[in-house]
């Protein structure tokens, strides 16, 4: 009777005072004993003020219900299919929508109720995987701003493949402790890119030069993330690079005589085809041989593998204590003579030489640093 008595009251009411029976009604449904008889009266009453022809008197009812974790499940769902302002208010706050709900409702609504979605506290994994597969450049940002949801690494690694282009997205991905390698060395090629398509570099530059520059920048950065590749992570960033052409004698010999010696045994594994319980032993106390063959199965040829074979029996003196030059030095010491017929090696060796200036530079950088430190340093 009092469900009948409020249906005829609201075909004459105005819209402001079926707006405040909508809150009304909220508010003693959330309080009402669950399962009593006056808690199904209203839930009655809000299901019929669904169909109310007022966007305030739904507004009002979805304001009531958005944050109650007991709101009735059917009529919140109800209206996050209601225009934007009216579902927008659930959709970005209530807790009774499940990840199926929000899945749904980011494939099927447009740009702002995915932003409302990837703004929700404590996002799923599920619905950031969503979000991170379809969402555009605003609605990413906003996931990506969105300090409590949790995004699978495979979700950044796709957010980078997708809109890696995007400055503000880049900047937040990179921010991540948790970004994986991959992703990491993916938005460092969009970086790249970038400089090139600049204006002012195109005007200043020829096109040569600034493909050198790009080249130089990325194998820069790709050696630098791999010295800080979490283990788990070294075979799919040496997979990445090796699709993208990148895993050159020049590139690896460089790692090597770097120190990242767990990439490079990763890189290793990856280009022979090898598990890396075989490559492991071999580069660390295999013979001479044995080494030269497993570069070799990595596609190299024979004089490129005597090279690395030299170079890894250099690290292995380096490991134990055994010489303090490094390894670039030595490695163009060893072949200051070397005939330089092909041109792999003379690149290889062209690398090499211009790493161990890099490292007499920043010995030379470190040196005047610490003499700073001296109580009698004149500038």
């Amino acid at each position: 009777m009092i469900v009948e008595a409020f249906l005829r009251w609201a075909e004459t009411a105005k819209s402001g005072e079926r707006a405040k029976a909508a809150t009304a009604l909220a508010y003693a449904f959330l309080r009402l004993r669950a399962g009593s008889e006056e808690q199904r009266s209203a839930l009655l009453a809000m299901t019929y003020l669904l169909d109310d022809p007022s966007p305030r008197v739904r507004l009002a009812l979805a304001e009531g219900l958005a944050d109650a974790p007991n709101a009735p499940r059917a009529v919140v769902a109800a209206l996050a299919e209601d225009q934007p302002e009216i579902a927008c208010t659930v959709i970005a706050r209530s807790p009774v929508l499940h990840e199926a709900d929000l899945v749904d409702l980011a494939g099927r609504g447009d740009g702002l109720v995915r932003g409302m979605i990837a703004s929700r506290p404590d996002l799923s994994r599920g619905v950031a995987a969503a979000l991170a597969e379809i969402g555009d450049e605003t609605e990413i940002i906003l996931l990506l701003e969105n300090a409590r949801a949790r995004l699978t690494r495979f979700s950044l690694r796709r957010i980078a493949e997708r809109l890696g282009g995007t400055a503000r997205i880049r900047d937040l991905l990179l921010d991540r402790e948790d970004l994986p390698a991959d992703a990491r060395q993916l938005l460092v090629e969009h970086i790249s890119a970038a400089l090139g398509n600049s204006l002012l570099v195109r005007t200043a530059l020829s096109e040569r030069r600034i493909d050198w520059m790009k080249r130089e920048a990325e194998e820069a950065a790709a050696v630098a993330i791999a010295g800080i590749v979490p283990q788990d992570e070294i075979i799919s960033l040496a997979e990445h690079l090796r699709v993208g052409g990148r895993l050159t004698p020049a590139f690896l010999i460089q790692a090597l005589c770097s120190g990242k010696v767990d990439f490079f045994a990763g890189a290793v594994v990856v280009l022979s085809g090898l598990t890396e319980p075989r490559v492991r032993p071999i580069l660390a106390t295999g013979r001479a041989h044995a080494v030269r063959a497993l570069f070799e199965a990595c596609g190299l040829t024979r004089d490129l593998a005597v090279v690395f074979v030299e170079a890894v029996l250099l690290w292995r003196q380096a490991a134990a204590g055994r010489q303090m030059a490094s390894i670039s030095s030595q490695l163009l010491a060893k072949f200051a003579d070397h005939e330089r017929d092909s041109g792999a090696v003379a690149e290889m060796l062209g690398m090499i030489d211009k790493l161990h200036r890099s490292e007499v530079r920043t010995s030379a950088r470190a040196y005047r640093a610490a003499c700073r430190l001296q109580p009698n340093f004149r500038a």
